[in-house]
């Protein structure tokens, strides 16, 4: 089975099943990621979701959307490879990514 690993700020790795056409929000707050609240429910209009992605892997997730970027930009804990995880649709092409999240979400 294909699989996330998200790290938090204190460096805790929480490994979960990658569920293709899901969005990584939904499978964080699935799997009790902490950190992971998705407040607006996936509408990218809070940016509760804020990871950052390990720059080898944005040719095969991509990069933040217009759309995301609006939130983005608002945050102080921006990186050039944050995305909103509610954004990112899972592809089993993504097994064995790993991505940060922020100490702080806004």
């Amino acid at each position: 089975m294909s699989s996330v690993t998200f790290v938090t700020h204190e460096g805790e790795s929480h490994e979960v099943p990658l569920d293709d056409d899901r969005s990584l929000m939904q499978i964080a707050v699935d799997n009790g990621v902490p950190g992971i609240d998705g407040d607006c429910g996936g509408e990218a209009a809070c940016g509760t979701c804020h990871i950052v992605v390990d720059p080898a892997w944005t040719d095969t997730v991509g990069m933040s959307t217009e759309v995301e970027e609006e939130m983005l930009a608002m945050n102080p804990e921006r990186h050039p490879t944050s995305r909103l995880a509610c954004q990112m649709t899972a592809a089993e092409k993504w097994d064995g990514l790993v991505v940060q999240v922020p100490e702080f979400q806004m």
